[in-house]
């Protein structure tokens, strides 16, 4: 019965890609790779929110904290007040910014807009940065899908490459046929799925399951388990620091930018916010709830601290409810395919616009754009398949691969993203310094400092900052056409 529910999910999701590959083609690069600006409220928020969070949320996040203690919940507390400031600060600006810099459908290419550039510069570093941490990322979409599969049909254990290669095949077909719109739309569905399944599983645990509450006592060193505030301080900074890490995602500011309009930004924000509280809290309460749940104590003893949710989804809900466990399980891979399809499809979009169509063919169709960008869909994967499968102890970890992509993006983009928003002194120099040192300094610091304790987002994020206003300030200011354009977007009200 679960695999039952596993195969029904997958016909849906490759539905939509099909629906979304015939309805479109006689479609343009910025449908495919922007959905044509026409996302709605509830499309954006969940699309964007379900690409954010990934497999991670429902493996690696509830099992760090069932193995490390509630010092890890601190991530989610960060991410929750990024999150937000992501939203309120930055979305609304974002949408108006990228469409007074012609019409931008990438982030590499609104930030050489932004600043009027007739350099490539900037489009190609930033275009190799994004091959390079989304391919990372994709992988660890990749590892939580296997992780899935293997534990929903056993058989699979002994051959782990099979499940792997499934999942991979399913991912990029819908990504390859629909585009943009098919991501979004298969994200607004896996994110309402990610949400039942969290919300469903610890109150079930609550209700109708016997906890040995005495485990939140104490735990090793005999510290409080229930008060974070136990956390070290380098738990705390650099749990609070994964929330700086949103202004420099490109799979989820893109959404900001796909919107039919920036009013639609306001609901979109209000839907987000909520989600994501409400899917971070429910993964926190899991994973203390596993604690005292006796099928998962045995996970942090052989290192398969991951699988709580698995474990507990198919503890709680067998025999007859099999086919109810399948659609939750089933919520693990939506959460792992809904952040690699809008990666894969980032990754793509920014390559094809960025360095293949102004360095290579200045004069490529739409038609051959579009071909070359779901070609680049399948070379990600086919090397994020290769990561994954690797035997590496890294590769192996949802967590590590996670916090490396998204330190590298957060410290790559998120200060001149801000920046440019909300500065109308940052000059093209000073961009191209920001995202340069802040991704420098970010790998830098993780593997020559990661024995400090502090995530490498953070000195990375302030590096890159400064960097960018250092040489700002020291070039020469920015054109009068660099500056109307500032002034001009600044202007644009919510109703226009």
């Amino acid at each position: 019965m679960q695999l039952a529910a596993f195969v029904l999910y997958f016909v849906v999701v490759l539905g939509i890609g099909m629906f979304f590959f015939l309805k479109s083609k006689s479609g343009n690069d910025k449908d495919y790779f922007l959905g044509g600006r026409s996302m709605g409220p509830w499309v954006t928020a969940l699309s964007a929110q379900a690409s954010d969070m990934s497999g991670w949320l429902l493996m690696g996040f509830p099992g760090s904290i069932l193995a490390m203690g509630m010092g890890q919940v601190w991530i989610g507390i960060g991410l929750a007040l990024g999150t937000a400031a992501n939203w309120i600060f930055v979305a609304r600006r974002l949408r108006k910014f990228s469409q007074c810099a012609n019409d931008s459908i990438t982030i590499p290419q609104y930030l050489s807009n932004r600043f009027m550039a007739k350099s490539r510069a900037l489009q190609i570093i930033c275009a190799v940065i994004f091959l390079v941490f989304f391919t990372i990322y994709v992988a660890s979409s990749f590892v939580a899908g296997q992780k899935v599969f293997i534990q929903v049909v056993p058989q699979l254990a002994e051959t782990p490459e099979i499940a792997l290669l499934i999942f991979a095949v399913i991912i990029i077909l819908y990504t390859f046929l629909g585009g943009f719109k098919a991501v979004c739309w298969t994200d607004f569905f896996q994110g309402l799925m990610m949400l039942a399944a969290l919300l469903a599983v610890p109150l079930v645990l609550v209700f109708l399951r016997d906890i040995d509450y005495t485990v939140f006592e104490t735990v090793a060193g005999g510290t409080n388990p229930l008060n974070p505030f136990a956390a070290s301080w380098q738990e705390i900074v650099s749990g609070l620091a994964w929330g700086l890490g949103y202004f420099g995602m490109p799979h989820i500011i893109v959404r900001f930018m796909s919107t039919k309009n920036v009013k639609v930004l306001k609901k979109s924000a209000t839907i987000g916010i909520i989600w994501v509280v409400l899917t971070l809290g429910a993964a926190v309460a899991m994973a203390l709830l596993g604690r005292g749940f006796a099928p998962t104590q045995a996970l942090v003893e052989n290192g398969s601290q991951e699988l709580v949710f698995i474990t507990l989804v198919q503890d709680i809900f067998n025999g007859p409810w099999a086919f109810v466990a399948g659609l939750l399980l089933s919520a693990i891979v939506a959460a792992a395919m809904s952040t690699a399809d809008s990666q894969l499809l980032v990754a793509s979009s920014s390559f094809t616009s960025d360095i293949y169509k102004p360095v290579f063919r200045k004069n490529a169709s739409e038609k051959e754009t579009l071909w070359v960008g779901r070609i680049v869909v399948l070379i990600i994967a086919v090397v994020a398949y290769f990561i994954a499968s690797s035997k590496s102890e890294g590769a192996s970890s949802i967590m590590s691969l996670v916090d490396n992509a998204w330190g590298g993006f957060g410290a790559a983009f998120g200060p001149v993203i801000l920046l440019s928003l909300f500065w109308k002194r940052t000059t093209y120099k000073g961009a191209i310094a920001g995202v340069v040192v802040g991704a420098v300094v970010d790998v830098a610091w993780m593997l020559l400092l990661s024995e400090t304790g502090i995530y490498e987002l953070l000195p990375g994020f302030i590096a890159g900052g400064l960097s960018c206003i250092i040489v700002s300030l020291i070039d020469k200011k920015p054109s009068a056409e660099v500056a109307a354009l500032f002034e001009k977007a600044s202007k644009i009200t919510d109703e226009d």
